[in-house]
């Protein structure tokens, strides 16, 4: 946010707060002025911010009022009753958007015990698949851009992404090991300075959870660096995801790059970087631009024991 110096607690515009919590800065205005809720901080020139408590009362605020409490109520209730509202309608959620509030606030409290209470739930009644590609990647997209801007200390990002990728690889060890004999066969890696490994991570309990092999080779992989493993490994699909704006290699490269060196195998390109290219493919190289269409492709690929 120019003008506002980082500390250790972050400070929020009243446009942050709009894209974490979708109140609307009109909106936010009256409730100020009216409720005295929220009661912004100023900066030593005269800046309003938001730190976050004021955050995570607000996706309280925010939640109980998109629920039917109207907000001269919700001013009146003790913080603990309010949160025992918003644990009972997160509980009790089946829509997507109240789920990825649950998970926002639980991130600004560092509130490992609600996380992971959050996603347990999720999987136990929707399944893996369901819940990273309906509750998770929504919420991970939500708060991308408060990273990528700097709104948001990147500890949050650690300690999210930590807790998923631990959930991620117990499902991933349990995945049987014996996939069939015709199953296909994918290499799965990030390239140098491509270090966001959640959405490969699901793209490898993905591919096993559906019968085949993966040799997954992590991030940070220099792309001359797969040609001794597909020489052993013989992959019929490559899979890369590219998100990094930093990142040196751009998707027409990539795709080029890997279409040449491994002609007999199919190229799948992922990440948000796609969207901002203008790519003309090789023959052999395919884009995801969502995890559903990697779902349609394992479904196409169907194993028939």
């Amino acid at each position: 946010m120019p003008g506002v110096k980082k500390n250790a607690m972050n400070q929020f515009s009243i446009k942050d707060v709009e894209a974490l919590t979708g109140i609307k800065p009109h909106t936010l205005r009256i409730w100020e002025q009216r409720y005295g809720i929220p009661q912004p901080k100023r900066t030593a020139t005269n800046i309003r911010y938001y730190d976050d408590e004021d955050i995570k009362m607000l996706l309280s605020v925010a939640m109980l009022n998109r629920h039917g409490h109207k907000i001269s109520h919700i001013t009146k209730m003790s913080r603990e009753d309010i949160d025992k509202i918003v644990m009972d309608l997160t509980d009790n959620a089946t829509d997507q958007q109240v789920q990825v509030e649950a998970l926002t606030k639980a991130m600004f409290g560092l509130d490992e015990i609600a996380f992971e209470k959050i996603l347990s739930s999720s999987i136990l009644q929707y399944g893996m698949e369901a819940t990273f590609i309906e509750l998770v990647f929504p919420f991970l997209g939500r708060i991308g851009m408060m990273w990528q801007t700097g709104a948001v200390n990147p500890a949050y990002e650690h300690f999210i992404t930590n807790l998923i990728r631990q959930k991620l690889f117990v499902a991933i060890d349990a995945q049987p090991k014996n996939q069939a004999p015709n199953a296909k066969k994918f290499v799965l890696f990030l390239p140098a300075h491509e270090p966001h490994e959640i959405g490969l991570l699901f793209a490898n309990y993905l591919i096993r959870s559906k019968g085949h092999h993966t040799s997954y080779l992590g991030p940070n992989l220099p792309l001359d660096d797969l040609n001794p493993v597909m020489g052993i490994y013989k992959a019929d699909f490559i899979l890369t995801v590219l998100t990094s704006a930093i990142a040196a290699q751009t998707p027409m490269h990539v795709a080029n790059k890997l279409s040449s060196d491994f002609p007999q195998a199919t190229i799948l390109l992922a990440g948000g970087q796609l969207f901002q290219a203008n790519i003309n493919l090789p023959k052999n190289v395919r884009l995801l631009y969502t995890m559903q269409d990697l779902v349609h492709l394992l479904d196409m690929l169907r194993i028939v024991n």
